[in-house]
């Protein structure tokens, strides 16, 4: 098959998406691996790697046109139409979400993280990645809701939304970035850090997924800062459904807990980057942090992910330890080995929306965060008891200093957090995770 056949509009978001969000290492390794199992002819879903209710994998030719046959069958018998919602006919309660699969941290807070949620009220959730065209058709067949995930507005998805109307299912559309905003992007300061293209790529996206949101009921995003921000774009009801710690995070947390290496002698300092661009976050306290370094030779840093790091000085380089982008479980276990974390932000609207998704997986394992007053991790971090919240334009190195000269308040501190997290920031259908109106929109 020729290579330009690769070169469709999907593809090529799904590759600028990975470099952004994974680094050109990964994206590439992705595009290799599309095209071996593409040309081999097994094209897997992506949902096939899950336990939650397998499907076939659909084929290359799967799109927009699925379901034509299908319309013109029951159109033609007089059945097209639905005269009830389903909700009405029946009193069980069965969401389907499709979405955007790709990316492994969204998927775990925005697709699979729901099922928690939503088995604490016996409804059921069952999930399809949207390219997955026969699965996705086949969820929303006996549902009574539905939900799309970081979809823009296509053909393919023009059809699923047009099934979902012909079924007479309300829709949810659900965002945890501020993708459909171009004045996010145009002063998203991490930008600077990427190819023009690239940023140039994601403005001309940026209406297609206003588009998608605009065709659905009910908006849901993952902070109470993207929910301002969104409100700016679109007439629709916008709430909020945070992430939280699954059950997942809470058992991976305690293992990684039970295999740190208690070491007196270091205080390691952690700074993870998942994806490109982060570089821009940690100059803000750059200085702060050679500061701190450069005052105790048993002092580390711990550069978890992403990092370019020729920005920093030559001479601090051998107190710097790096771990790779990997997994999950991996992640967490080297985040275990860290005294504290810092999470900087730079103040523009779109880390604003960024959710705290770095201290859940801090406090997952017991380590103390400190942040910045940008986005909602200062809503996350109870100040002075499971770490710091550093005002605007203020100096972090008191607080690195208080961590490291009192390791025992600091161990405490993350204990804390650890606490918080089980008791505050769990699976609940409750304030602070999911707004009521959320859950009344599916129970009544």
């Amino acid at each position: 098959m020729p290579f330009f056949h690769y070169l469709r509009l999907n593809n090529i978001q799904h590759f600028f998406n990975a470099v952004r969000d994974e680094g050109w290492r990964a994206a590439v390794r992705k595009v290799r691996n599309y095209i071996i199992i593409h040309r081999s002819g097994s094209f897997l879903s992506t949902i096939s790697r899950t336990s939650n209710q397998r499907s076939q994998a659909p084929s290359a030719s799967s799109d927009n046109q699925y379901l034509e046959g299908i319309w013109s069958e029951v159109a033609q018998r007089e059945a097209f139409h639905i005269l009830h919602t389903p909700s009405i006919n029946t009193k069980r309660r069965k969401i389907a979400m499709i979405g955007d699969l790709n990316l492994p941290q969204c998927r775990k807070y925005r697709v699979e993280q729901p099922l928690e949620l939503w088995q604490q009220k016996n409804i059921d959730y069952v999930y399809g990645h949207y390219q997955d065209t026969p699965r996705c058709v086949n969820v929303m067949q006996d549902a009574t809701h539905l939900m799309l995930y970081r979809l823009q507005n296509n053909p393919l998805v023009s059809m699923l939304t047009y099934e979902a109307r012909r079924l007479r299912l309300p829709i949810l559309y659900d965002l945890d970035d501020p993708l459909f905003s171009i004045s996010a992007y145009e002063t998203y300061e991490n930008m600077k850090a990427l190819p023009s293209e690239m940023k140039q790529h994601f403005l001309n996206e940026a209406p297609k997924y206003l588009d998608a949101m605009n065709n659905s009921d009910m908006i849901t995003v993952s902070t109470p800062g993207m929910k301002k921000h969104t409100e700016l774009y679109t007439p629709r009801s916008v709430y909020v459904r945070r992430n939280f710690a699954d059950c997942t995070t809470l058992e991976v947390g305690s293992l990684a807990m039970n295999s740190r290496h208690e070491d007196t002698t270091l205080f390691r300092v952690a700074f993870a980057s998942g994806s490109m661009g982060h570089e821009i976050d940690f100059a803000i306290i750059q200085n702060d942090i050679i500061e701190f370094l450069a005052n105790g030779n048993n002092r580390k840093l711990m550069i978890l992910g992403h990092f370019n790091l020729t920005l920093l000085p030559i001479e601090l380089r051998n107190q710097i330890e790096t771990y790779p982008f990997t997994t999950y479980d991996q992640y967490l276990e080297n985040l275990a080995q860290a005294d504290c974390a810092v999470m900087p932000l730079a103040n523009d609207s779109f880390n604003s929306c960024k959710s705290a998704v770095r201290v859940l997986d801090a406090s997952a394992v017991a380590v103390p965060s400190i942040v910045g007053t940008i986005s909602d991790m200062k809503n996350v971090v109870d100040d002075q008891r499971t770490g710091f919240v550093i005002s605007d334009k203020c100096s972090w190195l008191p607080a690195l200093e208080n961590m490291a000269t009192d390791r025992k308040a600091t161990k405490r501190m993350g204990l804390q957090a650890r606490q918080n997290l089980e008791f505050i920031w769990s699976a609940k259908l409750d304030h602070p995770i999911i707004d009521p109106e959320i859950v009344n929109w599916v129970s009544e």
